[in-house]
């Protein structure tokens, strides 16, 4: 009787946290559009942080030395098969300073 209880209790909190989210989800996404006037004395009002983002700031790994946007992918991936990631990986075990030559050892 009591794993019910506990069952019946903890639906009832999951239901709520994910009501909770939906809701927040919907209000940061109204308070995103909505603008807030700013103060002519600065940024001092109550509302600072919003008014403080006037015009959007990229960020300096989104430029290319001219300043400009990049609008290409910053990762691209080449693909190769398992047996060059294989031996990719061998040769920095190897060459890492920690490894132990296991040939010197059989000889």
């Amino acid at each position: 009787m009591l794993h019910l209880l506990y069952i019946f209790a903890f639906t009832i909190l999951a239901f709520i946290a994910v009501g909770n989210l939906i809701r927040n989800l919907i209000m940061f996404s109204f308070d995103r559009e909505r603008t807030y006037p700013t103060n002519s004395s600065g940024n001092q009002g109550s509302f600072g942080y919003y008014a403080s983002r006037k015009q959007f700031v990229p960020h300096p790994e989104l430029l290319d030395s001219a300043g400009n946007l990049i609008k290409e992918p910053l990762l691209v991936m080449r693909s190769i098969n398992v047996e060059d990631a294989r031996q990719h990986l061998d040769a920095l075990y190897e060459a890492s300073p920690g490894h132990k030559r296991e040939n010197s050892e059989e000889i």
